[in-house]
């Protein structure tokens, strides 16, 4: 797995059994791989259409299968099991575009999704089978292709007396509402708007650095009122769910915007990452009175839950307990790789498992394609 931070390859051992409402999951053992340097300029090359060719994504699809085969063979190897061993991989690629709403082409739907990781490069480099290509079955059927945690979230963190938040913090910031014994379709899920991405993105362009390593940078600014409420006017944040974002509205661009118009407000680079971390906080907390009900408890994942002045911000800001999201059994970090064999082990079982009221497609379908050479 690599998320929209595009930062490297997390890879997850697991034992699945069951599926569907029955689903049992244990963790092996887990490893992130940071991306080498080279391929993860070009990765982010690929986020800019005008630089970006078709011989780029071409080539990268095939640089990134190699590179997750690798991070798969590595975990094998570190945890000791043999390819032998193992039924099948789920991959979910790198997502490079993310189109949820799209103007007509001759009246045919323009609505789409890319994530690249050549399918048939892992299974030839690994010797397994390899299911992939998880968000098209539900965009074919009306859906936006995303989320696809919530399922995950559902069939293992439901809670018969608490309503739940599972509050991911990667680049974009996702949440998953579970109310208190409430059955599948009740479950709200959608992007809350930009998460790591921003901030990132400028800590990155001013000092070099990756990320605002525990929220320093944030710490020692001030919120400027002005350019957040500039901020928190984008129309993204005023749709009403299913919704989902990401680099194609929040990307690189975006942030250049957000630099310039700090530059003329005479920020400091500490005010200005405070303001943008602000902005991830507010999003967030607005996000929840879309709600129907309220929140008894937030259990936050993602590099955003390593941020202490993200993650003050949300406990100030909700009132309500904010917790670590391997409370539940699972470390924060792992927790996308598991979704991925959750929905590999769901598409052999053939169960379907997108999430319609997140989603907003117009059935339930089976999720991924299946590839082995």
């Amino acid at each position: 797995m690599s998320g929209t931070s595009a930062d490297g390859i997390t890879a997850a051992l697991t034992e699945v059994s069951g599926t569907g409402e029955q689903v049992r999951i244990k963790l092996m053992g887990y490893k992130t791989i940071p991306y080498a340097s080279e391929v993860k300029e070009r990765v982010f090359n690929l986020f800019k259409p005008d630089i970006c060719t078709v011989q780029d994504i071409c080539e990268m699809n095939y640089v990134l299968g190699e590179a997750f085969a690798e991070a798969a063979n590595h975990l094998m190897r570190d945890l000791g099991v043999s390819p032998e061993a193992v039924d099948l991989i789920g991959s979910h690629g790198q997502t490079i575009w993310h189109q949820p709403k799209a103007e007509p082409v001759s009246g045919y739907r323009a609505e789409s999704t890319l994530q690249i990781g050549e399918p048939a490069v892992i299974s030839e480099k690994t010797g397994i089978l390899v299911v992939s290509d998880f968000r098209k079955a539900d965009m074919a059927a009306g859906g936006e292709g995303a989320p696809l945690t919530p399922y995950m979230d559902y069939v293992l963190h439901r809670s018969p007396d608490e309503n739940r938040v599972l509050q991911n913090i990667g680049g974009i910031a996702n949440l998953t509402f579970l109310p208190a014994g409430a059955p599948l379709s009740d479950v709200i899920a959608f992007d809350t708007g930009p998460g790591n991405m921003i901030i990132d993105a400028l800590v990155k362009k001013h000092t070099g650095a990756s990320h605002d390593v525990d929220g320093g940078l944030a710490s020692r600014g001030m919120v400027n009122k002005k350019l957040l409420s500039e901020l928190l006017a984008h129309p993204y944040y005023g749709h009403s769910p299913p919704k989902t974002t990401g680099r194609e509205v929040f990307g690189e661009e975006y942030s250049e915007r957000v630099a310039k118009r700090a530059l003329k407000l005479n920020l400091s680079l500490e005010d200005l990452i405070a303001t943008v971390t602000s902005l991830t906080v507010e999003t967030i907390i607005n996000a929840y009175r879309m709600l129907p009900e309220s929140v008894d408890a937030v259990y936050v994942s993602g590099g955003g839950a390593k941020n202490p002045m993200i993650v003050e911000g949300l406990r100030n800001g909700l009132g309500v307990p904010v917790l670590d999201y391997s409370m539940l059994g699972f470390p924060g970090e792992a927790k996308e790789a598991v979704l991925v064999a959750l929905l590999a082990n769901e598409n052999v079982m053939g169960t379907p498992c997108n999430v319609v009221s997140a989603t907003g497609a117009h059935r339930q379908v089976v999720l991924g394609y299946p590839t082995w050479i």
